[in-house]
């Protein structure tokens, strides 16, 4: 075995033992409950311009020894990807981590970062779902507190005329806002990680004698997906499938 083949079977024998736990039997809904919360980190963003954002991400993997983690995230937060700091926290910890881009996709609004100074449990992954099924949708809306609503899943992804219930999720109907996108929406029963939030669609309210002025509000039960299914395959293309290769 080349050099460069020990060190990548080291890292993967890491990263395996890092997802083991987050692997449970027979977990009680509490126990699901509080091992999704701790792979949800918040993610702010900060220009040369002064100009900042927020997002929340998911933990798909890390290594202890050295303490490093990877996160899910909407590439959309991150663009340009260029003439920015990106910060990291982890809940119940007062200080930040500074993460690096590694990977940003060009077919779909996904992008990973790489956490130095911090290991936390990566999810599982479940590519297929089906209509109705219930769901939570963790994140940081508005840039705030950690918050977690249910919801089912309300639509799935298909080719133009085909009737699908059973597939990738595309849309909930949990409610979100700014700052969620990148939240992880996880099966309900096994809390495994079945895609994460893209964005919201919104509705444009004019006010009354606000002289043209008008407000897009979050449309209640919209929210659009990042679906696992698409995630691996952006994961793969990357070169990056060893990430989640033992979590599916």
């Amino acid at each position: 075995m080349t050099a460069r083949g020990a060190a990548v079977a080291l890292l993967a024998v890491g990263l395996g033992t890092a997802a083991c736990a987050a692997l449970g039997v027979g977990d009680t809904r509490a126990d699901v409950v509080r091992r999704l919360l701790q792979s949800m980190v918040q993610i702010r963003t900060e220009r040369e311009g002064g100009g900042r954002r927020a997002a929340s991400g998911i933990v798909l993997a890390s290594t202890e020894k050295p303490a490093r983690s990877w996160i899910l995230t909407a590439r959309h937060v991150l663009d340009p990807p260029t003439g920015q700091q990106i910060l990291v926290s982890v809940p119940r910890r007062k200080e930040t981590f500074p993460a690096t881009l590694v990977a940003a996709s060009s077919d779909v609004d996904a992008a990973v970062l790489e956490v130095s100074g911090v290991s936390l449990p990566g999810v599982r992954l479940k590519e297929a779902v089906q209509l109705g099924d219930e769901v939570w949708v963790v994140a940081f809306p508005w840039g705030r507190r950690l918050t977690l609503v249910s919801g089912v899943v309300s639509q799935i992804a298909a080719e133009e005329g085909e009737v699908a219930i059973v597939g990738s999720p595309r849309m909930v109907d949990a409610s979100v806002s700014y700052g969620s996108s990148g939240g992880g929406v996880f099966d309900l029963g096994s809390g495994a990680l079945v895609g994460i939030v893209e964005g919201y669609r919104t509705a444009r309210l004019t006010l009354p004698e606000s002289h043209g002025q008008s407000l897009d509000l979050p449309v209640a039960g919209e929210t659009t997906v990042i679906s696992a299914q698409s995630v691996v395959r952006f994961l793969t293309t990357s070169g990056l499938g060893h990430l989640v290769s033992g979590h599916r």
